[in-house]
């Protein structure tokens, strides 16, 4: 399936909000050439470092979003929870939240779950990265619980989107990774003699554990492994391939 070469695609749980910014951005629309074909906008890949820069370039440019506020972590696979209170580069955190306008956060990803949260009651914003580590980590709760303790948020009033990631007939694991998840969310497939992981249900579990109703969560159709015509997939590709970016944040002209 091609999205007419479409650069991002927008969530529809939030599609009713003004004022809020939140995309996750497809393969299309760049200028790097295989494997990175073609918007790469991974800082931390083999891709030239004029290629990424333009095709980020093209992608905030496509959102009205300046660069100079966007805020980004390296991520680690931890659950370290930042609250952005400036734009700029991190090191070490999953997942950034803020309340404050024109800062949009993003997570880099290209298999593992992004997640998008906002707080259509204290306008505030996250941006959760959810490998297996992650999810095992509770990090999407405790995002939701950080947001709480930090903005008041209440979870009720909060809409959020599981992103795309890889399906689980396509994250094979051995029994180490398997038994750290629910039943619920694994499956043994006895040809491959290997354990099935679906990510995309083990977090929208935890958001309806921390209290958002279901009726307010949104997940992506769609994998970066199945439709890697779309989406970069670590695994499909074998390591050598671009970054997505998922994107979420409050215009100040909507507040």
């Amino acid at each position: 399936m091609i999205f007419s070469e479409l650069v991002y695609r927008i969530p529809p749980v939030f599609d009713s909000f003004q004022g809020v910014v939140a995309a996750e951005s497809t393969r299309h629309g760049g200028v790097s050439p295989a494997p990175f074909a073609s918007l790469n906008v991974g800082i931390n890949t083999t891709d030239t470092p004029e290629n990424v820069a333009e095709n980020r370039r093209r992608l905030f440019s496509s959102l009205q979003i300046d660069p100079d506020q966007v805020a980004a972590s390296y991520q680690v696979h931890g659950d370290r929870i930042l609250t952005v209170t400036q734009p700029g580069r991190f090191e070490g955190y999953d997942a950034l939240m803020t309340n404050l306008p024109n800062h949009f956060l993003t997570v880099t990803v290209a298999d593992c779950t992004p997640i998008l949260i906002y707080d259509a009651g204290q306008r505030a914003v996250a941006a959760v990265h959810a490998g297996w580590r992650g999810t095992v980590a509770r990090l999407v709760e405790k995002t939701v619980k950080a947001m709480h303790e930090r903005f008041g948020t209440q979870p009720e009033e909060c809409f959020a989107y599981v992103g795309t990631c890889i399906d689980q007939a396509s994250f094979e694991v051995g029994p180490e990774v398997a038994e750290q998840f629910g039943e619920t969310f694994k499956r043994f497939d006895p040809e491959r003699q290997k354990f099935l992981i679906d990510l995309k249900a083990a977090n929208m579990a935890q958001l309806l554990a921390a209290g958002i109703p279901a009726t307010q969560i949104g997940v992506s159709p769609y994998s970066t492994v199945l439709h890697t015509q779309d989406y970069f997939s670590f695994r499909a590709e074998n390591g050598n391939t671009g970054r997505m970016l998922a994107i979420i944040g409050l215009r100040s002209d909507f507040q």
